[in-house]
């Protein structure tokens, strides 16, 4: 094409700085987070557990972007099919009873060896790569209701519901997002959309009509007034509500939460932001909070940017990944919808999902590596 030239020499150095600046954030405020979590878990009483797995997980992660980074993007088409049938097969193995870790109720984790993998996780990269590959490869599919919408509607039904099996609803909610995001990308008339929302809107009511006692009408329902059941399903809540309360505009001081003095449960998890907002105030929060719209914009521009429809499809996939996230983490800590584990990415702890957030980050890197610039 006159006028245009491909970038091979360089990726987008802001991405780098934003990735490795909230990695190394994340590590200082685990560490702070599950100091008191860490001596009270610990045989020994050692407050760095904790922060020694998550800097040995960090450092794995800076290893698997530099790989992605330099791998061409274009080699995950040859295994976007085998890589949803792993995928798949991984999250069917967490229904068979025995062969899953339980923690706190769910079966998220398979073991292997001496470590455990998240299939859940997983299966957010697998969904990106296949759904990139499908659309890509013939694109007026998204026009076709038999050829295009229903398969990836299909696919959304399939992997969120056994994902909400293990129970997981905000990996569900999320793997569903991002199939829907990536086919608007491609082209899908937001009645279609909408249509989907409405179906969830309708199962959602009618879990709770027709179990209004169960488990998931409690989840679904306790967001709304915590603090009528303060020492139930309200109390994380009810302790990250209070967090966030006692941060004011400045904060207490790093290091000087009294909420992760295991009051609040996990600080160092999914609520790792309440810890955040309690130690660096407002104005902490919205510097983070800015960081991720920063990242996120480079990640668009990346997108559009892109030298081709799969790398454009691959790269709206990842950034929406992480934009769902954030979005969906923001809206726990604050009880905005149900309680239910989804990380902040880079930020929180978890080995599983960092490493495969890093790596997501290569492959964005790469794409920008291959920028088709406008002279």
């Amino acid at each position: 094409m006159r006028g245009t030239k491909i970038n091979l020499k360089s990726g987008d150095f802001l991405l780098v700085i934003l990735t490795i600046g909230l990695v190394i954030f994340g590590i200082i405020m685990v560490f702070s987070a599950s100091y008191y979590q860490s001596i009270n878990e610990s045989e020994n009483g050692s407050p760095y557990n904790y922060l020694i797995r998550d800097i040995i997980w960090a450092a794995l992660g800076f290893i698997l972007m530099l790989v992605t980074t330099a791998l061409d993007y274009r080699i995950y088409k040859k295994i976007a099919l085998p890589a949803l049938i792993i995928s798949f097969i991984l999250l069917v193995l967490l229904l068979i009873p025995g062969v899953g870790h339980e923690s706190n109720g769910a079966v998220r984790w398979l073991g292997v060896g001496g470590l455990t993998i998240m299939p859940g996780e997983i299966a957010k990269i697998a969904v990106i790569i296949f759904v990139a590959w499908f659309l890509s490869e013939k694109p007026k599919r998204i026009q076709s209701v038999t050829r295009g919408i229903l398969p990836l509607f299909g696919l959304c039904g399939v992997f969120g519901g056994l994902i909400l099996l293990q129970p997981n609803m905000s990996t569900a909610i999320t793997v569903v997002a991002i199939i829907v995001v990536m086919m608007f990308v491609a082209g899908l008339k937001l009645r279609y959309c909408f249509g989907l929302v409405g179906l969830g809107a309708v199962g959602i009511a009618g879990i709770l009509i027709a179990n209004p006692d169960s488990h998931w009408a409690d989840r679904i329902t306790s967001f709304l007034d915590p603090f009528a059941n303060p020492l139930g399903d309200g109390y994380q809540v009810v302790q990250s509500l209070m967090a966030l309360g006692s941060g004011g505009l400045f904060g207490v001081g790093l290091g000087k939460s009294i909420q992760k003095n295991l009051y609040l449960p996990e600080p160092q998890n999914d609520f790792i932001l309440a810890i955040i907002g309690e130690e660096l105030g407002y104005i902490g929060l919205l510097i983070l909070m800015l960081v991720y719209v920063v990242l996120i914009w480079r990640g668009i521009h990346v997108a559009v940017n892109a030298p081709d429809q799969f790398g454009m499809l691959l790269a709206s996939g990842i950034i929406s990944m992480i934009a769902i996230q954030v979005v969906l983490n923001i809206a726990v800590v604050t009880s905005s919808m149900p309680p239910t584990g989804v990380t902040l990415p880079f930020v929180s702890y978890g080995g599983n999902a960092l490493m495969l957030f890093m790596g997501s980050m290569g492959i964005l890197l790469n794409i920008s590596r291959h920028t088709v610039q406008v002279k």
